[in-house]
């Protein structure tokens, strides 16, 4: 009987769409599973919450979320990483790629996490901010060299551009 029912909903929802979404449920889940279990560690280390966070790592973690999530889903140098996920289709723009998600179930949402820099954001931002939790020295080093580089980016692309209109 419950078979049904979810049958009925996916259907509706999806049609003849493949949408995983048992394996995206499964995801959400692990993800829960890893918050919670890396709040616990915090806490029973004796790092409490916060009462608030800078707007200095406030603004220094969001750029580093930003180009992490970019490295991870785009970036060729992190391709192997996405391969059993997706297929090859091309360049990109600058030092990315656009690949097709492959495969059904876990296979498919996987992919269309690992390829997606917006769905990482929440996986990245919630990793170095429980970093920052927990070692905010190391934490502000790491945000720190995704920040340099993405301003690096930044350049990189200004000169691109002065160089094509000149």
């Amino acid at each position: 009987m419950a078979e049904s029912a979810i049958a009925k909903v996916r259907s509706r929802y999806a049609g003849s769409a493949e949408r995983p979404l048992g394996s995206f449920l499964a995801l959400m889940s692990a993800y829960g599973g890893l918050v919670t279990t890396a709040s616990l560690l915090l806490r029973s280390a004796g790092r409490g919450l916060p009462h608030r966070i800078g707007s200095r790592d406030l603004v220094l973690l969001a750029v580093a979320t930003f180009k992490l999530s970019r490295v991870m889903a785009k970036d060729p140098v992190t391709s192997p990483l996405r391969a059993p996920f997706t297929k090859f289709k091309s360049q990109a723009g600058e030092a990315e790629l656009d690949e097709e998600v492959v495969g059904k179930g876990p296979q498919k949402a996987i992919g269309e996490l690992v390829t997606c820099p917006f769905c990482l954001d929440q996986w990245i931002a919630t990793a170095l901010t429980l970093g920052w939790l927990a070692n905010p020295r190391l934490a502000r080093l790491v945000a720190s060299t995704l920040t340099v580089v993405t301003a690096a980016d930044v350049l990189q692309f200004g000169y691109d551009a002065l160089q094509s209109s000149a």
